[in-house]
């Protein structure tokens, strides 16, 4: 339909055809046309002809969640605003969907428990992210640390990233998290000499490693499960 949303019929209008049908039907690019509330008077685009352009330049959701900001305003009619508010529904988004640790409560069970809280936000990151969990003596969670991001290597991924945090807080335990862009949580060499370290510096602080799960594409390894620690 040609003009802006306003001039289209109120029955074909993306919010009101939500608040009168329900959000579910609603197209992909209709939705983004309520998160992204205006055209561009420059493009003449209204925002659900950048909806869409967004999707054909992405492909899906998926796809576009993953994107950086710089990106999406590379599709002509989108700025920062526009494309900060895509960031902040599909982060929130990713959050619901995550099955949240409750850091100082929640005990340590199983690593599906940890696959389940990291997944979502792990499954379309284009970048290596290492995570550390530092637990009690009650394998309760303490807290959350980010070690690095970027490819794994022994230079970004050094013990004392992981140890010195555990150190201040009187951790008992770490669980070591990170994810594999490609969706294959297969360990790589590098993966596993980084493990071999990170266990050998806990035995002689008295910091137990208790596990090493990689996050991949709807599944996941534990190097406990796996037996390779």
């Amino acid at each position: 339909m040609a003009g802006g949303i306003k001039t289209w019929p109120e029955n074909e209008r993306p919010r009101e055809k939500l608040l009168r049908r329900g959000a579910p039907a609603l197209s992909d690019a209709e939705l983004l046309a309520l998160i992204i509330r205006t055209g561009d008077s420059v493009t003449g685009r209204s925002a659900i002809d950048l909806g869409r352009a967004l999707l054909q330049e992405c492909g899906d959701l998926r796809t576009l969640a993953g994107a950086t900001v710089s990106e999406l305003c590379a599709v002509k009619g989108m700025g920062t605003a526009k494309a900060a508010s895509i960031k902040a529904v599909l982060e929130m988004a990713s959050r619901v969907n995550s099955e949240r640790l409750m850091i100082c409560s929640e005990r340590f069970t199983s690593p599906e428990q940890v696959y389940n809280h990291y997944h979502y936000a792990f499954r379309d990151r284009r970048k290596e992210y290492f995570m550390a969990l530092l637990l009690d003596g009650k394998n309760r969670i303490m807290r959350e640390i980010q070690v690095s991001e970027g490819s794994l290597n022994q230079s970004i991924v050094h013990p004392r990233e992981v140890f010195n945090p555990a150190v201040r807080e009187s951790a008992a335990a770490v669980i070591l998290v990170h994810n594999h862009p490609t969706g294959d949580p297969a360990p790589s060499r590098e993966d596993l000499e980084i493990t071999r370290r990170l266990r050998e510096a806990g035995d002689i602080m008295g910091i137990k490693v208790l596990d090493h799960i990689i996050i991949g594409d709807g599944r996941f390894t534990s190097f406990v499960s796996a037996g390779l620690l």
